[in-house]
């Protein structure tokens, strides 16, 4: 019997729709305009190589773009850039409709309620104080955290241990096959994919490791109700 249920964060939880790749663009639109030596398409393109270069959870990536473009880290266009960057991906930030309705039925069925996501331990946080969900979850887990990301399943141990809760009673709940249901897997635990379908050769990676009967499709979280 299933006692805990764990999510994953993006694209479970909450919707991005593209959000970054508009706001990053919203960026560098303000740095340009604030002396940002070159044109906004050029802007956006070495923006992105950065990205790409450092990761999406680096957190200096305007200060190497400013320097890159003007030869110094400009720090008024560098905060031009930083406050752009936020003012529009919060404003675009949004749940998916049932996700209030999902973890109010989850909190009034007495089952724990944890989450497990990838990334920085504040950006994590603010998107759960920014969107009000905070006060549902028993627990948070952040790869930052606990110096483990996921699909490592060390990660989900540690959040099913700090639950006091085993493999055989617990959920998780994510949209990446490979860091949510392969981890989930690895970890013993039954898995539910949201947001995306199984492929064939995913069914057969699954099959292999002795997992695929543990693991379901879901088309939204209000599909939990019928299953729990």
């Amino acid at each position: 019997m299933i006692r805990a249920v764990f999510f994953d964060m993006d694209d479970t939880l909450y919707d991005t729709s593209g959000f970054a790749a508009i706001a990053r663009r919203a960026a560098v639109k303000s740095m340009v305009h604030n002396g940002l030596k070159c044109s906004e398409d050029e802007g956006y393109r070495r923006l992105m190589e950065i990205v790409k270069e450092k990761g999406s959870n680096y957190d200096k990536h305007f200060n190497i773009l400013v320097e890159r473009i003007n030869g110094n880290p400009d720090p008024l266009i560098v905060v031009n850039g930083i406050i752009t960057y936020h003012n529009t991906k919060f404003a675009m930030l949004k749940l998916e409709p049932e996700t209030f309705s999902i973890l109010l039925y989850l909190k009034s069925q007495g089952y724990k309620v944890g989450l497990i996501t990838n990334g920085k331990e504040l950006k994590q946080w603010e998107k759960l104080v920014r969107l009000g969900m905070y006060p549902f979850f028993d627990d948070v887990v952040t790869s930052e955290s606990v110096g483990i990301e996921k699909p490592n399943p060390e990660i989900f141990n540690i959040a099913m241990e700090r639950l006091g809760v085993t493999s055989g009673t617990s959920l998780m709940v994510g949209n990446n096959f490979d860091a949510d249901i392969l981890g989930a897997c690895n970890a013993g635990m039954q898995s539910m994919l949201i947001n995306s379908r199984l492929t064939q050769e995913q069914k057969e990676t699954l099959e292999e490791m002795g997992c695929l009967y543990n693991v379901r499709e879901i088309n939204n979280l209000l599909d939990l109700m019928k299953i729990l």
